[in-house]
């Protein structure tokens, strides 16, 4: 359903997509078909806007990533600032999380 409603959405010619978790409920290979689809996007020069936890996926295709927590933005830069090198102890901690699996620390 989300490739059917990716190609809804170019059938007008955007300017712009925008993507809230376009793989948040997808089994493991409906998830590497729509990246596969955002990336050739991208490739394409479409601009998108991606709101996304595939972490390894916005470091290969974003221009730009922005960081954001409980409404704010903690950080933004490039790809290379903001994932691989993030000054921020929040971002660093979410990445660890999301990168590590490990487990959260609710104390």
């Amino acid at each position: 359903q989300q490739r059917v409603a990716i190609a809804r959405a170019l059938a007008i010619s955007p300017r712009l997509m925008l993507f809230d978790e376009p793989t948040s409920a997808l089994d493991p290979e409906l998830v590497a078909e729509v990246l596969a689809v955002i990336r050739r996007l991208a490739e394409a020069g479409m601009t998108m806007m991606v709101v996304t936890h595939e972490v390894r996926f916005a470091r290969e295709v974003a221009d730009r990533v922005v960081f954001m927590d409980d409404g704010q933005i903690v950080e933004e830069g490039t790809p290379a600032e903001v994932i691989d090198r993030p000054r921020q102890e929040r971002t660093q901690r979410f990445l660890r999380l999301v990168e590590n699996d490990e487990p959260l620390d609710v104390s």
